[in-house]
């Protein structure tokens, strides 16, 4: 069985992060979002991988080439930006009509037994309970408990179960035969091809689809979510009950990440910290924040900030003799 990973997006919602990387590459908790994606779909057992990129393609290509030689990955590429149902068409020729598919959105970390949805072999979507389903495409149930009718940001929810970007299709040539039709039929919603809409489709073509549900998800679309999901990734991967440790002249409060080839020196690190390969942080106060690898941070208090790759930050040292009853300002007000 193979992955099918759209990562074409162009993620205008993350400049300007996303002007000189894919959103899939912004890094959480020590790794890229499509590393933490791709090491959950190899937990699963799936090794074979169809990428759709489009926009700074070459280095999703280059990221999965040099660390995941171990998987069998081939890349499609998605020029104009057409919606997900487009991209899944375009790759249909990487995935035979009698063989499940898995698909995932490249801009989605999350947490569900993946091998029981496979094991189980049904058609099923991952659904998760949400307060505000407009925001996302909505799976309303029948009295069976598969989905009955799936809409996209519906004005009017008629059911708080979102769909989180997790697709096991057992159905493939039916899959892609509602694809074909929509895309001749001109069939969108506001303007793109949904998947959704194919899946409705398939669907009314008599294919039942059922639900399972993720124990955790974050569509990493925003920076107040990135950095939700590096402190939540943060606490399980660095969960050793220590709460402040100092370390060559630093004092680190966990959880945090650092890479072994960045440099720290004379500062405190963390909680809710994450620090990429070759990045200079000296005489800085950082919490909650993400720095990307070859950054440097000099004289600085960071607090939920994103520090993307190669930049560079520095602050300003004040030395100070301040007699009684002072009131000073250092800031902009």
């Amino acid at each position: 069985m193979k992955a099918i990973i759209p990562v074409a997006g162009i993620g205008s919602r993350m400049r300007p992060h996303t002007q000189t990387q894919p959103k899939s590459l912004i890094p959480v908790a020590g790794k890229p979002i499509l590393g933490h994606i791709i090491d959950s779909l190899k937990k699963a057992g799936i090794n074979e991988f169809v990428f759709i990129i489009g926009y700074l393609g070459d280095k999703v290509e280059q990221y999965v080439s040099q660390n995941h030689q171990d998987c069998k990955s081939s890349f499609v590429i998605q020029t104009l930006g057409k919606g997900i149902g487009h991209a899944i068409w375009l790759a249909r020729e990487e995935i035979s009509d009698d063989e499940p598919v898995l698909i995932v959105l490249g801009d989605t970390i999350f947490e569900a037994d993946l091998q029981k949805v496979i094991r189980e072999g049904k058609s099923s979507l991952g659904v998760k309970k949400v307060e505000d389903p407009r925001l996302f495409g909505v799976a309303e149930l029948d009295d069976t408990g598969n989905i009955s009718r799936m809409i996209e940001k519906p004005n009017i929810p008629r059911s708080n179960l979102a769909l989180v970007g997790l697709y096991f299709i057992r159905e493939t040539s039916v899959l892609k035969q509602c694809l074909e039709y929509n895309i001749e039929n001109e069939i969108r919603t506001q303007n793109e091809f949904h998947l959704t809409d194919a899946l409705q489709c398939m669907i009314t073509k008599g294919v039942e689809i059922g639900t399972f549900t993720v124990d955790s998800w974050f569509d990493c679309g925003k920076k107040e979510v990135i950095l939700q999901t590096n402190r939540n990734l943060l606490k399980v991967i660095t969960d050793n009950g220590i709460t402040q440790e100092t370390k060559d002249k630093n004092i680190i409060i966990p959880p945090v990440y650092i890479s072994a080839k960045a440099k720290v020196e004379n500062s405190i690190i963390g909680p809710d910290v994450s620090i990429g390969d070759e990045a200079i942080i000296t005489r800085s106060v950082i919490k909650n924040s993400i720095i990307g690898q070859h950054a440097e941070i000099r004289n600085a208090i960071l607090e939920n900030s994103l520090i993307g790759s190669d930049s560079t930050l520095v602050g300003a040292v004040h030395s100070l003799n301040i007699g009684d009853s002072a009131e000073i300002n250092l800031g902009n007000n």
